[in-house]
Order: C-alpha cells, then structure tokens, then sequence
C-alpha cells in the first residue's frame, strides 16, 4: 500500500523497540493498565486467517498508542486514522513512531476500498468506528463504513473496549471529574464477524451493515458493574465524584451531598438494622424523600432487604404484600401517614409486630451511635457493609396487581445494577444533567430508572413526592432546570395539559414506560413543546428496563430495541399471526416471586420447555427485521370472540383514534353466543358504535374488534402507578 505510513523509515526497528519498551512501562506504572479477555485476542489472531479487524470506542488520544502497546497480536497492526490526525506535526511525528497507519479522508469515495485492501492484504487493522472521540462519555454515531468492510471481506472481528481514559485529561469530555493518572482497562470481547446483510440496494446492506455494527459495539459497551452492591456502588460514585458534589434534593429545598447521604445511610441503617435481622424483609411505607433513599441503602449495606409497600394498593393489596414478603416490621412516617390518610389501612394490617416511625428513629440515635459514625462509618464506610454477594436480594418490589394480587418481586444486587448498566450504555448523561423524578420509589421504574440511576451517575436528581400534582410538576422542571423526566402516557398527558410551552425548554430526555405511549400523548410534546417522548417497555421483574427508544435508535409507534445484554424468544400462540408470547433472559431478571399462598417461599422464574433464567413477560410482541418492539397486547388482555382473538388493546387503539381527547379502557364479558363479548369503557359522552364502525374502516380493523357495548363513566379506575386498574374494569365489565 503506497499510503501506508512510513513509519520504519522514520523510525529504525530498534529506536522504535526501545520507545515501544518504554511507552509500555510507563503505562503500566502511570495508569495501572489491565488487559482482559487475552485469550480472546490470540483466539481473534488465529482465527482470522490474514484478515483480522479490531474495533473499539474512543475515550481519549491515549487509545491508539494503548492499542498498539498492550494488544497480543502476532504482527504489528496498522490503524486507520483520518487525514486530519497527521496534520499537525507533533501528532504525525507520534504515529510515525509508534505505529504503522492508514491515513484516509472519509469524504473520497476511494477510502473505504483502500482501506478492504489492506485488510485483505493480511496486516491487522485497527479502527475506531465512532470516527471521533466521545465527548457524552457513551457510545456515540457508529459510521456504516467500518461495517461494510467487515462485512465485505468477511474479516474476523476483535471488538476491544477502553474503560478509564476518558477520565485523564487526553479525553474531550468537558463534563465531570478527571484525574490525572485514572485507572485504565482494555477487555476483549470473543471474536465474532459481520455477514453482509440481504438487502435490495447497497446502500441499504450498507445501512444494515452498520446497525449490525453499533448492536455489537452496544453489547460490547455493557461491562459487568464495578461494584456487586447497591452500598458499593454508592461509595465507588461518592469516591469518583467527590463526597461534596450536591446532587439530591426534595421538596424541602435542601440540597445534599453524597457525604450528607451517607451520613443519613450510616445513621438510620444503624438503628433500624438494631430492630431487624440479617436478611430480614423489612417493610417501608415512606414518600419519595432523600431519607428514603438513605434508609433504603441503609438497610441494604446492613444486609436487611427493603420491602417497598404500595401505599396506593387498598387494604387487600397491602396485605397481600406484607403476608407474601412475610413483613414483620414496618417503617413510616408519622406526617406521611396523616397527609397521606394511612392510619386506617396500616391498623387494619395482619401480622405486623412492630412499627417504626421515622421521626422515633432519629431520636434513638444515641451519643455513641454518633461518635462511630464520625470515627468510623464516615471515614472507612466500606468496612461497615455486611457481607453481601452479587445475587443476595436487594429489594421486594411488588407488582402493580392491575390483573389479579400483587406479587413480591425480589430483585436482586446484580439485576438492579446489572440494568443501570445496560440503560447507562445506550443512553448519554452528563454530570450537568438533573432527573426529576415524581414516581413512587415502591414502583421499579422510579426506584431503578428515577432514583438509583441518577444517582450513581453523578446526575442531580430531585426527588417529588406524588406524580399527581399536574400543574407543580411543570413548574418544578421549569425553576429547577431539569433535564430528564420519567413518566407514564397518563401522567405526561397530564403534565402537557397543564404546562406553559417554556416550562420545558431544558429538557433533554422524557421516557415514558408502564403503559403505553397515547399517540395523542406523543403529539401534544412535539407540537407544543417540540420535544419527542422516547417509549420505552419493562417489567418490575426485569429491574425493570427491557427496550427503550433512543436518539440513535428511535421507531415512532414502539418501545425501541431490546437493552445490549438481553436474549429474547417469541413463542407462537394461536390465533395471533405476527409475532408471540415474549420470553426474556439477562443479568437484569428477578430472583424470583414472593406469593401470598407460600409466604416467604422464592420462586424462580422458569419456562418449562426453554429453560431456567427465562422470564416470560406474558406480553405479545413483534421484532421487525430493525430489532424494534411493537407491542401488540398482553395475552391476558386478549377476548376470544367468535372463536377469534381480539386484542383489547385495539380495541382502545379504535377508540382512541375516534375520540383523542377522551379516556378509554376495554375489556370483556361473558357471551353465550360468542364466548365473550367487547365493552368499552369511555369518558366520552357522545361516542356511540357508528363513530367506532367508521373509524375501524378507515384504520382497516376488522368489524369483529367494534366492541357493541359502551359505558360511560366519568373516569377510570386507575392505580396509583399510573395504570388503569383492570382487575376493577373486569368486574365492571361482567356487571355492566
């Protein structure tokens, strides 16, 4: 190749082995670098037959030379770099002496068959297919071009991920902590290759291509977490970040550090671990406060495991928890429970032996509980945490009971952190990012997503207490400058209704997951706001992410593509034509379910005919060849009319087209002569079947999904998670 670098004749063999010598002790003593997954690299070498391509993100301008010196290979690689890079004299002196390379200009049609030369020409090749370093800190625009040549000479692929450098001062991120000398890991993944994909125009198999490219660099981005605790990670973020960085506040309006949130950890972990034993289940009953989340981390550094109790769920709901998780103490708020009208539901509670308020807690704090925080929890914080493996239990979360009781879902450390990990992959933030998160911690949505990922990201996070207050939400994200929100269709709804079109002018990401997205929901943003809502799909037993729409993966009408790390299998059932029964396996699935008919007894998540580990989501879903969701209905939520399966959904799909500004709810009822009929439930007083006939014509529906009998109500059972409570619709239904 006439353009590659000549680098030996700058630099003689033996200058250039002395310099690589000293380059790499250097290295070693300065950034203390670890290679993992060698095996992968010299199986990659042997397997590549003369056409090995080695991938990798870009942290810093370190990643070359630290490719080069610490990379096996069994012959030196060539890198491929821009035309830019050799421009400037210090840059161009350092490749010359470091490393053989491929300069090429991405603007010349010519650069991507120079560079399926070289491959073929038997030299390892290095590239980077991000083009430019990251400056987000997460996986940034993967061009087409290094895909297609993967693909095109059928090269093995060695994809290699950099973990650290960008924490020096050679990377380009502009926001959060840097460190002079920071730790610095390269982890090879298994070789794997990249089949040229099927496709009617080359343009298209290079598209292809190039998605294939960014799933296995998303896959390859998706490390096991640092820490096997929740307590761990909270002191690996607070040592990253600094104990002084204030990133939490509630509605008091007082900002705290990472070193007031251990503090708050320390101290009440430590009196109500004095009320409970290890690996106890012990009941909360609190709103979203800051020393809510400190007794949570609490409890957990002591190895007790929280039970986060719906307080929206009745009495039956609240019991039926408490029995299954078999709670014996339970912690509250004497103020929550007078705002909150409690005192009656927990009086009516079986099985309690004790109560803890939390304003009794802080009075039991005696001297020499603060003398061992100041002399010893606050200055060696990991020595205080109770042994605790990976897959011990975490949390019970308990299901929303929108189709029968609540169960306990026990989640443990490895699957919340395991999910934190896979959204912090695929989704950028930045240390000036702030999370308002107003979603019950007791829901795995503003547990995970609202409260703990933020949290041990560095973000701001302020925490609200009630998702309900439409008009103060609005106003929050306005005066404090948030940037992120989480919410369901209803309450973002809700929210747009009641917000001037500048109260969200800061806002960066609104996910909305639980229920499905209202494309009435989705319009309103975009059109009064011009902010695009991102859908995503989970389940409190997967911690609870499973796909997630995002700027570099976005699908109007689906909940995006399935989370890096996450297998997935579609089991046909009859009378569905496209798609099934979606199975799911990852680090992120539960441990298993707590049921009140064998209190205390786990039970794993199994699916006889494919396995341990799998968890069958109970939802009907359709892949397109993209790797989008579309959720098609729940297989509970499915009437068998005349023999035909309708899905209930669409039929709130029909009626929601007809009538966009109005609730609607479906569900069934026993027929003699079809074996079920349709009932709508609307909000709508003037919707009648006609205006459905006609809408489900225009939408090509069949004539079977127009439900034939409609009732009105003036609004729908809804949970305090933000769901339509079905179980209440279903005996309306059979009574209507």
């Amino acid at each position: 190749m006439s353009n590659i670098a000549h680098a030996k004749n700058h630099a003689p063999a033996l200058w250039r082995s002395f310099v690589l010598w000293m380059l790499r002790a250097l290295a070693r003593l300065m950034f203390r670098v670890q290679v993992r997954g060698v095996e992968h690299a010299l199986a990659g070498a042997k397997a590549a037959e003369g056409r090995l391509l080695i991938i990798a993100n870009h942290e810093s301008f370190l990643d070359g030379t630290l490719l080069g010196l610490f990379l096996p290979l069994p012959r030196d690689p060539v890198f491929v770099v821009h035309t830019e890079a050799v421009k400037h004299t210090f840059r161009r002196w350092s490749l010359d002496i470091l490393c053989d390379y491929l300069t090429v200009d991405p603007t010349n049609p010519m650069a991507i068959k120079q560079v399926i030369q070289l491959v073929e020409s038997g030299r390892p090749v290095v590239i980077f297919p991000e083009g430019r370093i990251t400056t987000t800190g997460s996986l940034m625009k993967v061009y087409d071009g290094p895909a297609f040549i993967a693909a095109k000479t059928g090269a093995t692929l060695l994809p290699v991920r950099l973990d650290g450098a960008m924490h020096s001062y050679f990377s380009r991120m502009s926001k959060g902590p840097r460190k002079l000398f920071p730790r610095i890991t390269l982890t090879v993944s298994p070789p794997t290759t990249l089949s040229m994909p099927e496709a009617g125009s080359s343009q298209d198999r290079r598209h292809k291509a190039g998605e294939a490219m960014r799933r296995l660099m998303l896959n390859m981005a998706l490390t096991r977490p640092a820490s096997d605790t929740l307590y761990g990670a909270l002191c690996d973020t607070m040592e990253h970040y600094g104990r002084d960085r204030r990133v939490l506040e509630d509605v008091k309006e007082v900002e705290y550090s990472y070193q007031d949130l251990l503090k708050m950890t320390l101290a009440l972990g430590r009196v109500v671990g004095r009320m409970s034993k290890r690996d106890e289940r012990v009941g909360l009953l609190l709103p979203n406060l800051v020393p809510t989340v400190g007794l949570f981390l609490g409890l957990s550094a002591l190895r007790r495991v929280p039970a986060m109790l719906n307080y929206t769920a009745g009495i039956d709901g609240m019991q039926a928890a408490c029995s299954a998780a078999e709670v014996k103490l339970l912690v509250t708020s004497r103020a929550f429970v007078e705002q909150a009208n409690l005192a009656d539901k927990i009086a009516a509670l079986q099985g309690l032996e004790r109560i803890v308020y939390l304003e009794d807690v802080r009075k039991q704090i005696t001297l020499f509980d603060k003398l061992w925080l100041v002399c010893w929890g606050l200055r060696f914080p990991r020595c205080v945490q109770v042994k605790t493996l990976a897959d011990d239990p975490a949390v019970v979360l308990f299901t929303s009971g929108s189709e029968g009781k609540p169960k306990g879902v026990v989640l443990s450390h490895r699957a919340i952190l395991s999910n934190i990990a896979q959204i912090r992959a695929i989704i950028d933030i930045t240390t000036d990012d702030r999370m308002l998160n107003a979603l019950p911690i007791f829901h795995s949505f503003g547990l995970t997503g609202g409260t703990l990922w933020p949290l041990f990201s560095g973000m701001n996070l302020f925490l609200y207490p009630t998702p309900l207050h439409y008009r103060v939400i609005p106003e929050l994200a306005y005066d404090r400058n948030c940037t992120l929100l989480l919410g369901t269709s209803t309450f973002l709804g809700h929210y747009a209704n009641n917000a001037n079109p500048y109260d969200f002018y800061k806002m960066r990401y609104v996910i909305a997951g639980a229920e499905k997205l209202s494309p009435t929901v989705r319009d309103l943003w975009f059109e009064k706001f011009g902010i695009r809502i991102y859908e995503g799909y989970g389940a409190t037993e997967t911690a609870p992410v499973i796909a997630v729409n995002t700027p570099m993966g976005y699908r109007s009408g689906t909940v995006g593509q399935f989370l890096p790390g996450i297998e997935y299998r579609l089991q046909t059932v009859p009378g569905i034509e496209h798609g099934g029964r979606l199975h799911v396996r990852g680090p992120n699935v539960m441990s298993g379910y707590l049921k009140a008919d064998q209190p205390g007894v786990l039970q794993p998540p199994a699916v006889d005919d494919i396995g341990p580990g799998w968890y069958d989501t109970g939802d009907i879903v359709d892949v397109d060849t993209d790797g989008f969701v579309h959720i098609l209905g729940r297989v509970k939520r499915f009437a068998k009319v005349a023999g035909e399966m309708v899905s209930l959904e669409s039929v709130e799909k029909l009626a929601q087209t007809a009538a966009p500004d109005a609730q609607h709810a479906a569900s069934s009822q026993p027929d003699e002569s079809k074996g079920e009929a349709l009932v709508l439930f609307t909000t709508d007083a003037k919707l009648d079947r006609a205006a459905l006939q006609e809408t489900a014509r225009r939408l090509g529906i069949p004539e079977l999904a127009v439900p034939r009998k409609i009732v009105r109500v003036e609004e729908l059972p809804m949970l305090g998670t933000g769901k339509v409570d079905y179980v209440t619709l279903k005996r309306m239904a059979e009574s209507a």
